[in-house]
């Protein structure tokens, strides 16, 4: 089980995507995984055969619990398939499916979960991302969806029966009998499952006060364990702005670039010169991260909380692939449908309050992480150039870092290397 979230202690297996004798490879989506945050997929990073799996869906085990065994291709079953808990030998080599983290953590990304019994809490509707996109594509109400999966979740099966139905005989739109899919579109005998009641969206004033509590407890050990420091600095924009508005008039308007993508760049190039500002504070001692993948803190709609995924491999890729990156991110938070490696990688973070009127904004670092950059809104200021003043878009950049990784005079030359990057964007 995979750590997806800032103190996360234990998740639920919803659906899994592959059976024993499958075979598999690296970066494959092999499960998904409920918390208290979100519905992710788990990848899998190991190439070979699925021999067994561990636990089956429905049930909730602490994070770094074996899901699943994995041998190499056309290796005879290990025989952990019998004794799931007994550690790999050299003779039969397995894996453990939950994705290996780069750099050891003793605690996880993001936010903390809820402690809530095995079964849903009535009301929450409970969905795999796969199921969610597929609905999305053939336009299903998931309301109106009977989930047969553990504890009445909605699979790909289930939508796509709902749309079946719906097709041969269009029901009214608050409601599709689930008795009336299953006589449509009947499964195998072998597939079936008994059918669980609808459960109803969970009300949004409920979902706001556990999200709420979620990032309290994810917030307040990062202030409690974390000695943070504070900087920032003025950016003259004028530069940027010029150039990415004569870029962007090249361009669709499909294809336009925000200046979201040039500060994301910016800040994975500067961390080459201050690695002490890309990995993770674990088991007492810095862990430097060689990637550099940038968690981007996105707010969830109707207020309801904060999730911070990562573009991974931000240093090396072009503009265009990390607007599109982004694009794809927001869509993909609010649509809650995201991949394990892009909640649990993430080696810096970046949030900007900008678009929301905010000049200037102080985050709190995500832990294990030892470093969040901030970004304002972009204003015009008096500014002197050459001895002349005149107004200039000008942007307020911030650092929140952890003293025992770096100390301010380092931070002071990490905030001046990114601004001194925006300076010459064509570059980026």
């Amino acid at each position: 089980m995979p750590a997806l979230g800032a103190d996360m202690e234990a998740g639920t297996i919803i659906e899994w995507l592959v059976k024993p004798g499958d075979a598999v490879k690296r970066g494959d989506i092999i499960a998904v995984v409920d918390t208290e945050k979100a519905t992710i997929e788990v990848e899998v990073f190991e190439t070979g055969i699925i021999e067994n799996i561990v636990v089956p869906e429905g049930e909730k085990v602490p994070i770094g619990t074996v899901l699943a065994l994995i041998g190499g291709a056309g290796a005879a079953p290990s025989e952990l398939k019998a004794k799931p808990a007994a550690p790999p030998s050299a003779a039969a080599p397995v894996t453990v499916v939950a994705r290996p983290v780069a750099a050891p953590r003793a605690a996880a990304p993001i936010i903390a979960p809820i402690p809530r019994p095995p079964a849903a809490a009535p009301g929450r509707l409970r969905v795999s991302p796969l199921a969610t996109r597929i609905a999305l594509e053939l336009n299903v109400d998931l309301a109106a969806v009977s989930g047969t999966g553990p504890h009445g979740a909605i699979t790909r099966a289930d939508v796509e029966r709902a749309a079946a139905a719906k097709a041969v005989a269009p029901a009214p739109p608050t409601a599709l009998a689930p008795a009336a899919a299953e006589e449509i579109a009947p499964v195998a005998p072998e597939a079936r499952k008994p059918a669980l009641p609808v459960r109803p969206a969970v009300a949004p004033a409920e979902r706001r006060a556990s999200m709420r509590k979620a990032i309290a407890a994810a917030m307040a050990r990062s202030k409690r364990e974390i000695p943070h420091y504070y900087l920032a600095t003025q950016i003259d924009m004028s530069r940027a702005m010029t150039w990415l508005a004569n870029e962007n008039l090249r361009r669709p308007v499909t294809e336009r670039i925000l200046y979201a993508a040039l500060v994301l760049k910016a800040v994975a190039i500067a961390v080459h010169d201050f690695p002490e500002m890309n990995g993770f504070w674990v088991d007492g001692a810095f862990r430097p991260s060689d990637a550099v993948h940038v968690g981007v803190a996105i707010s969830l709609r109707q207020g309801g909380g904060l999730i911070a995924p990562a573009i991974h491999d931000v240093n090396q890729k072009k503009l265009d692939e990390i607007m599109a990156n982004l694009s794809d991110l927001v869509k993909r938070v609010r649509a809650g449908v995201l991949r394990s490696s892009e909640i649990a990688d993430a080696t810096i973070t970046v949030t900007s309050l900008g678009e929301q009127g905010v000049e200037t904004v102080f985050g709190i670092i995500y832990p294990p992480q030892v470093a969040l950059v901030g970004f304002g809104k972009i204003v015009e200021r008096p500014w002197a150039v050459n001895g002349m003043v005149g107004a200039r878009p000008v942007m307020t950049g911030t650092l929140s870092a952890d003293h025992r990784a770096s100390d301010g005079h380092r931070g002071a030359l990490f905030l001046a290397a990114v601004e001194r990057i925006l300076q010459e964007p064509e570059k980026l």
